[in-house]
């Protein structure tokens, strides 16, 4: 397996797009469109939230069929929480890229991202259409990634290539998210795109094992939102279609998986005000589940994230959220570590010098928790970042 440049557009026969329609107060990009030169299986994740956005429930209803060419999403605005008008708007928005492509509309899905409960401005994104369609390009999948960003700060892409079966196939995908990022999806969209061939059932359920090794493990502050998504279109442009989970299927949700964790560290990394990266590694548990959600509940924990901030070892934080997770463990079996240093000991604090070598790994972007419980073989990785002042600064002027 090898990572490629090129993001989305990294695989053949997709083009994409990105401009400014006007829905954002600033001029910036705030209209992506991706598009298959060819028919593709698609796989979707959508976000647990009950109040989930029009453009989403278009979407489930697309996704019936399996197929689809056609992804246009906005920024700037969610189109949640706008009843009737909301659903014929993203309606109009399918429309809109149908008519321009020459599609099928029920091979086109929406996403929308921002402000919640207000109205889009339609007349706005329908018209700039036809232009973004024009604009469709190999190199298009910068300006795509771009498009979809809210609070990020940089664009968010990715493309690896590797073996399936006798195939070389490839992965590529464009993300968003720095806030409200929290397992069972959060605020995030990531579009991904594949040319393997593959059965649209062993497609959804290779999406969703994915998912739940990368976007489900990440946390930023706990909270989900109404328009989350993840869709993967594959083309079938290389190799004879997978059927079975055999080697090849294998082979594809690794790398699939690799794209996805690549694009879920960055949104992690991008965290609203965040400063650090951590991964919080759980090992020895009773079981995965277990450590899973030891591992939540570390990255959760606003008393831990805010120590990382701070860059204190406070390891009697860790070792309280270890103990609200709710999963039976022996305080005295457990170990602690930040990268090579460890702090506790089956249990027992490893005094002023350990801590003071943490302290240096503290001051790092990226930091690396271990926690080994000595009760069994499950273990669990985990992301999440820091909780900072800036934060609060940004999530208080969101919509000022």
């Amino acid at each position: 397996m090898e990572q490629i440049e090129g993001g989305i557009t990294a695989v053949d026969g997709f083009t994409a797009a990105g401009t400014f329609a006007g829905i954002k107060k600033m001029e910036k990009p705030d209209l992506a469109l991706i598009f298959s030169e060819s028919v593709c299986n698609v796989a979707g994740v959508f976000t647990k939230n009950r109040f989930q956005a029009a453009p989403l429930l278009l979407d489930r209803k697309h996704l019936r069929k399996k197929k689809g060419r056609v992804i246009i999403a906005n920024s700037g605005n969610a189109n949640a929480f706008t009843g009737a008008r909301g659903g014929r708007d993203a309606g109009a928005m399918a429309e809109a890229a149908a008519r321009a492509l020459n599609v099928p509309i029920a091979s086109v899905y929406v996403a929308s991202t921002g402000v919640i409960g207000e109205f889009l401005p339609i007349e706005k994104i329908t018209g700039a259409v036809p232009r973004l369609a024009l604009q469709l390009s190999r190199n298009g999948g910068r300006a795509a990634a771009e498009a979809i960003m809210t609070t990020d700060t940089f664009p968010k892409e990715v493309a690896f290539t590797g073996k399936v079966g006798r195939e070389e196939v490839r992965v590529g995908g464009i993300a968003k998210g720095s806030g409200m990022i929290h397992p069972n999806m959060a605020t995030m969209l990531a579009f991904l795109a594949t040319d393997v061939a593959m059965e649209p059932r062993l497609l959804q359920e290779a999406l969703r094992q994915a998912v739940d090794r990368s976007f489900n493990r990440t946390t930023v502050d706990g909270d989900t939102s109404t328009n989350d998504m993840v869709l993967c279109f594959a083309s079938g442009q290389r190799g004879k279609e997978i059927r079975s989970k055999g080697t090849a299927y294998g082979q594809f949700v690794v790398l699939l998986e690799a794209a996805c964790l690549s694009l879920a560290k960055m949104i992690v990394r991008d965290g609203e005000g965040a400063t650090k990266l951590i991964e919080i590694k759980i090992t020895g548990a009773r079981s995965d589940s277990a450590a899973r959600r030891i591992a939540e509940s570390i990255a959760c924990s606003s008393l831990v994230k805010t120590a990382f901030f701070g860059e204190d070892a406070n390891w009697g934080r860790i070792v309280a959220a270890i103990g609200n997770a709710g999963v039976p463990v022996d305080p005295e079996q457990v170990d602690l570590s930040f990268g090579p240093v460890a702090l506790v000991r089956k249990g027992v604090y490893q005094g002023k010098d350990a801590e003071s070598k943490v302290a240096v790994l503290l001051k790092q972007k990226e930091i690396e928790l271990t926690v080994h419980l000595h009760s069994g073989r499950g273990r669990a990785d985990f992301w999440t970042s820091d909780l900072s002042l800036d934060y609060v600064k940004i999530n208080a002027a969101y919509r000022s």
